[in-house]
């Protein structure tokens, strides 16, 4: 179970895309069951408020839709049925502690090593979205 960073939605490989919404499902339902994911890699959800978690599915869901790709409403209910009056947050704003260039880093060579065993063939688009992502944080750390 792995949230990918915010920044990759826009250029994950398709399976990895729709994957992200089967996980984001099995959150929820874990969360409404069990009231956690009970998953280490995930567990930081809860150190936020729901509205990060349904603003990164609602991104999730935009992207799979840009991309025609159908998506279950029962999984969109779910997930919202966890704060129905929920806020959408620019995406830039979700879970803006966790979500650094060191998360930016660790999602990138997970995503690098799936390349180099063959699971997609193209990764520019992600070397890009990670180049550009590196290059804004040190504009702005001066």
């Amino acid at each position: 179970m792995r949230l990918w960073h915010k920044s990759l939605i826009k250029v994950l490989p398709q399976q990895h895309l729709v994957a992200q919404w089967r996980e984001l499902s099995a959150i929820a339902g874990a969360i409404q069951k069990n009231g956690t994911p009970n998953h280490v890699l995930v567990n930081f959800v809860l150190n936020y408020d729901y509205d990060n978690f349904i603003s990164y599915a609602y991104y999730v869901r935009q992207e799979m839709t840009n991309r025609g790709i159908r998506t279950m409403n029962s999984v969109w209910d779910k997930i919202v049925a966890l704060k129905p009056n929920y806020k959408l947050l620019p995406i830039e704003d979700i879970y803006k502690e966790k979500m650094d260039s060191l998360y930016l880093t660790i999602c990138y060579y997970n995503l690098y090593e799936k390349y180099m065993c063959g699971m997609f063939d193209d990764i520019s688009q992600i070397n890009s979205t990670v180049y550009n992502d590196t290059i804004e944080l040190l504009k702005n750390l001066k």
